[in-house]
């Protein structure tokens, strides 16, 4: 009855998420939560700092739709920095975190009965956002190997037809943490190139790799006016999930556009958080520095671990991101299996099911915790697995 008049496209999206499966739990101190895409490390004081003497200031009222254009400056100087190419302001549009910058990208490409081709295993709000505008998706699933996840294009090719709009992938990805090499970047760009299709790049875990300053990105090899769109996020890199606020970068042709389509959804980005964004940009290199250690760290206790139980299968340890995504031998149904191991280990994991079909069998972990604390999860673990 509660669904009765509502939208077909918001009634088919699928009630079970991540969210729902923790929320009988979310405030149980027993539990050990490695379920959601967040870690224990608070927002850093300077940023913290920045957002309270913003406020003080008087910085309350409506912000430029594109964001505060010292901010997006900022942004632009600190992406030209990173990557091969400039990037110029007018590519920059600060949102109200990184998944208002996804909805942004789909709203922008995507008319109703349109397809999306998503790259999976994947993080799954893209596939209810997409069905949420009236398209439908296609995925495409990422071979596991000996080297780890790697994207066949080739497959990505044959999935189009003329209703393609765009091609979503996230690189590092959720809840992979696969890195797609610059030449695979590149086949996909001279795809779009050649069909006219989007690109839609998710770099939230760009700056999140073990073995790189930044992984490789779009903004290394396409030209401005290239369809593609760049979505990323304060949350992870710099510790700030509950602030939200990201951005997108976009051909600058699309500024006033970006600009209209923010009017209409959230009317702009929180001015005083914004301040926050350019102290995290000017002042937080030593602490993203500081999350991708702890994250590397996290990340070796947990791999250890699921190395000494034999039911457990990981082909390549994650070169990037703060997540363990594994198979367990004998598993049928990852949502039973992580209800079973919350009731009896009290830790929280995410059902492989969730990230595509074909993950039924996997198990996705967080391991951006303390230490301390993930090795009590992994002993705990390794009792409900043995």
């Amino acid at each position: 009855m509660a669904l009765d008049g509502v939208r077909n496209q918001i009634r088919s999206i699928p009630l079970e998420n991540i969210a729902a499966l923790a929320k009988s739990a979310f405030n149980n101190k027993e539990i050990i939560p490695l379920w959601f895409g967040e870690g224990d490390v608070t927002t850093p004081e300077f940023i913290g700092r920045a957002i309270y003497d913003a406020m003080l200031a008087g910085n309350t009222f409506y912000s430029h739709q594109n964001g505060i254009p010292e901010f997006r400056q900022i942004m632009a100087d600190y992406l030209t920095g990173l990557n091969a190419a400039p990037v110029e302001m007018a590519r920059i549009t600060v949102t109200s975190g990184g998944m208002p910058a996804i909805m942004l990208a789909v709203q922008l490409t995507v008319n109703a009965g349109d397809n999306v081709i998503i790259i999976d295993p994947v993080w799954p709000n893209i596939t209810g956002i997409v069905q949420m505008v009236g398209g439908q998706t296609r995925s495409v699933r990422m071979d596991l190997t000996d080297d780890g996840w790697i994207l066949d294009v080739e497959k990505v090719a044959a999935a189009c037809d003329g209703r393609t709009k765009a091609i979503f992938f996230a690189s590092p990805g959720n809840p992979t943490g696969a890195v797609l090499s610059v030449e695979v970047q590149k086949q996909l760009l001279d795809l779009g190139r050649k069909t006219g299709i989007w690109i839609i790049s998710d770099e939230v875990y760009c700056r999140m790799s073990f073995d790189q300053i930044v992984v490789p990105s779009f903004l290394d090899i396409s030209e401005p006016e290239d369809r593609v769109l760049i979505v990323n996020s304060f949350s992870k890199s710099w510790s700030m999930t509950g602030s939200r606020l990201g951005w997108i970068v976009h051909p600058p042709s699309l500024e006033a556009t970006m600009a209209l389509m923010v009017q209409y959804t959230t009317s702009g980005t929180t001015t005083y958080l914004q301040y926050g964004g350019m102290a995290a940009i000017r002042e937080g290199e030593e602490f993203v520095k500081f999350m991708t250690g702890y994250c590397r760290k996290g990340m070796e206790i947990v791999c250890d671990a699921l190395d000494e139980i034999p039911r457990v299968t990981l082909r390549r340890r994650p070169t990037a991101a703060m997540y363990a995504f594994f198979e367990i031998d004998g598993m049928e149904d990852s949502k039973q299996a992580c209800l079973d191991i919350l009731e009896s280990s009290k830790v929280g994991l995410a059902p492989g099911y969730f990230f595509g079909k074909g993950s039924e069998k996997f198990l996705r972990l967080c391991f951006c915790r303390s230490p301390e604390q993930l090795q009590v999860a992994m002993e705990r673990l390794k009792a409900a697995l043995r």
